[in-house]
């Protein structure tokens, strides 16, 4: 679990078809490393990775099959040069910003970029050819001032149409300058992640619809039926 509040940046390669290597540049805060251990849990990008190796400088992590394709690490070229490090949330630390489990949603695509007298405004939308996936997987999560995590990001959504199509938020300056936000340019892709509170919502509503179905179907004619009248 995390925060989405990013503690540094880092630069990703590939070291094979699944796995990566994490460095932090030395112009980037290190401490995150001084109390890394091997089976810690990183959100890279928005994506928990589980640290296998500790490097002087870095760290090396493997990806599912599946996370490769749900996220941007199996399309860096895409994406931001760098990426966003957070490690995990630690009992009694500060939540300061949103429950982020490091499980991405999909993928989304940065359409504009303003920058105002005190914020940036960012609109994101989705790549054309992932339109069913962001429809499915993303869309029904975007609410006005609710939470979302862009790249592992906590972030307030600003404004979104209704059917979820596209959603803006607001981001001050130290926010900007201090994640990749301030490293992408129009048309990179994004990981996004829904706040997890929508989900259990939408779950528990799903369930009692079907447990109002299946109610439903129990009546007179069926208990008799079936030898119980």
């Amino acid at each position: 679990m995390f925060t989405g509040l990013i503690q540094t940046l880092g630069q990703i390669s590939a070291q094979g078809d699944d796995q990566f290597i994490i460095i932090i540049p030395q112009d980037q805060p290190q401490f995150i490393l001084k109390d890394l251990e091997i089976g810690d849990s990183v959100a890279v990008d928005g994506v928990c990775l589980t640290v296998e190796s500790i490097l002087k400088n870095g760290f090396i992590a493997t990806s599912s099959p599946e996370t490769l394709k749900r996220t941007t690490l199996g399309k860096r070229d895409q994406s931001s040069p760098f990426v966003n490090l957070e490690t995990s949330l630690r009992m009694g630390s500060k939540l300061g910003g949103h429950f982020v489990t490091g499980h991405v949603d999909g993928i989304g695509c940065l359409k504009s970029a303003i920058k105002t007298a005190q914020a940036w405004e960012l609109i994101f939308d989705f790549p054309e050819l992932l339109k069913p996936h962001w429809q499915d997987f993303i869309a029904r999560y975007l609410v006005i001032k609710g939470s979302v995590s862009v790249n592992g990001i906590s972030l307030t959504i600003a404004d979104c149409d209704e059917l979820g199509n596209w959603f803006k938020v607001a981001v001050i300056p130290h926010t900007y300058h201090h994640t990749n936000l301030a490293y992408l340019k129009v048309g990179n892709l994004v990981n996004l992640e829904g706040d997890i509170l929508g989900k259990y919502v939408e779950k528990l509503l799903k369930y009692d619809k079907i447990k109002q179905e299946q109610n439903e179907d129990i009546s007179l004619e069926f208990l008799t039926e079936n030898g119980y009248l």
